[in-house]
């Protein structure tokens, strides 16, 4: 089993300024030609000065300081709204959130994500690759022909680790920075503010410390929905498959997903799809002999 690392093994911090760090993350990603500030000279932020945010937020620097630096935890809807506007977000649910949640001191131990009988035999029998995946994005269920898509998308196994350290993973879904930055912004809206699981702590240290791509975009604080997209897999055996992903959310289930891989009927993805299916077929057929 996969050791984390030691570093990342301690407690967060009691008050951590969930609220500032996003903040600053995010007015460092905002130029000034975006909200038509002239630029002269040389500047010393990458981004936005944080009295340019207050002007255009229309509130006082000195208030907006007191946002960063945690000093004032309880902004109004409004104030959010405008400093949401300024800074580009295209949802401020996530920026509100932030506002309203407090992380507990201490939490209840984690109960185990569960996948509802009904839903294992609904991906059992869907005729396309589907998995059930998890809040921290683990694979918790798996039909054998995602596991034919790639020998990745099984139990146990967890798919941001994946995306980011493994290979043969990168180099089957080509992974850009656009796809891997999408992955990273599903995943903290997932887990919100709750940062303080012992497990998404133990996740992010060690795709932090593993992959210097995992650290540059997280640090942007992107946020987003998990949603389907349109991608081509490149697989060793039958070759490009260009493939919609949909992404479902399982009523009951909070924070799990049902992600199913299918192609459009009548294309070359959907004729290679049908043969990594008949090559899935009899090995799914032994695992039930076995199982009797």
């Amino acid at each position: 089993m996969r050791r984390r690392p030691e570093a990342y093994r301690g407690r967060m911090p009691e008050t951590p300024n969930l609220l500032g760090e996003y903040l600053r993350a995010r007015r460092d990603l905002v130029t000034p030609d975006e909200v038509g500030i002239p630029v002269v000279g040389q500047r010393r932020v990458p981004g936005l000065r944080r009295e340019e945010v207050a002007m255009l937020a229309g509130i006082s620097a000195e208030y907006y300081l007191r946002l960063e630096q945690g000093r004032d935890t309880n902004p109004s809807p409004q104030v959010l709204r405008s400093i949401a506007r300024v800074l580009r977000l295209d949802d401020d649910a996530y920026l509100l959130g932030l506002a309203a949640g407090e992380p507990r001191r201490s939490r209840p131990r984690v109960r185990r994500e569960v996948v509802p009988e009904s839903t294992q035999r609904l991906v059992a029998e869907l005729p396309f690759p589907a998995f059930v995946e998890g809040r921290l994005l683990d694979v918790l269920a798996a039909n054998p022909l995602a596991t034919a898509l790639s020998p990745r998308l099984a139990p146990g196994r967890n798919r941001l680790r994946d995306v980011f350290l493994d290979p043969a993973e990168q180099a089957m879904f080509q992974v850009m920075q656009g796809t891997a930055g999408a992955l990273i912004a599903g995943f903290r809206q997932s887990i919100g503010t709750d940062v303080d699981d012992p497990a998404c702590i133990a996740l992010v240290g060690e795709l932090s410390l593993a992959s210097e791509d995992f650290r540059r975009l997280w640090a942007r604080h992107d946020v987003g929905p998990r949603q389907g997209a349109s991608l081509t897999l490149h697989h060793p055996e039958v070759g490009p498959l260009r493939l919609d992903r949909e992404k479902l959310a399982i009523a009951g289930t909070p924070g799990l997903m049902l992600v199913i891989y299918h192609a459009q009927r009548g294309t070359d993805a959907a004729e290679r799809l049908a043969l990594l299916a008949s090559a899935a077929l009899p090995v799914a057929e032994r695992d039930a002999d076995a199982r009797r």
